[in-house]
């Protein structure tokens, strides 16, 4: 995306067909969100209810995930949003990442169990400035939706990372949740 927020190009790779120097940054850009700090660099919000629900950013956060992140159409959409909501001066990048997790199971004696109880698909969010020919540097902004609470997956909740907790992505973070009233601040 240029300084300006508009969308400069875009692909769509499999992780496997990226070479390996390549597929390790992706791998560093990916986990730096759900691994950040909790409730300080990521933290967890409620979307609304009901009818608020309807044509949101939730709608189409849903749709990416039931897509595995393969319509184009989508996407389009969704980085035209964040190109208009981001607040910054520099171009960056936006990278989406669609991961599934075999959720294992946990016998009442708190002993893991051979299977799993669910599979948590998820799309990782990472918003980075640029350096040089178009490298990402390390996130500022980014999510994964849905959240995992209480080892499931949950679609009313997203985890938002802001790597600077002093200087949050509010106009973005009011267009993801659908109004500054679901910021909890």
């Amino acid at each position: 995306m240029d300084e300006d927020g508009y969308d400069e190009g875009t692909f769509n790779i499999h992780f496997g067909k990226l070479k390996q120097a390549e597929a390790r940054r992706n791998i560093e850009l990916a986990k730096a969100i759900p691994f950040a700090k909790t409730n300080e660099q990521l933290k967890e919000y409620r979307f609304p209810k009901g009818e608020s629900r309807k044509n949101s950013m939730w709608q189409l956060l849903l749709a990416m995930k039931s897509s595995g992140l393969k319509d184009d159409g989508l996407l389009s959409i969704f980085y035209e949003i964040v190109g208009e909501n981001y607040d910054t001066a520099d171009e960056f990048s936006i990278f989406l990442f669609y991961g599934s997790y075999d959720v294992p199971t946990k016998g009442t004696d708190g002993e893991w169990l051979e299977g799993s109880e669910e599979v948590y698909d998820f799309i990782v969010c990472a918003v980075s400035p640029l350096e040089g020919e178009y490298e990402p540097e390390k996130p500022e902004f980014g999510f994964l939706f849905p959240a995992f609470v209480d080892r499931s997956s949950d679609s009313s909740v997203i985890d938002i990372f802001n790597a600077d907790p002093d200087n949050v992505q509010t106009d973005l973070m009011e267009k993801i949740l659908g109004g500054r009233e679901y910021l909890g601040e």
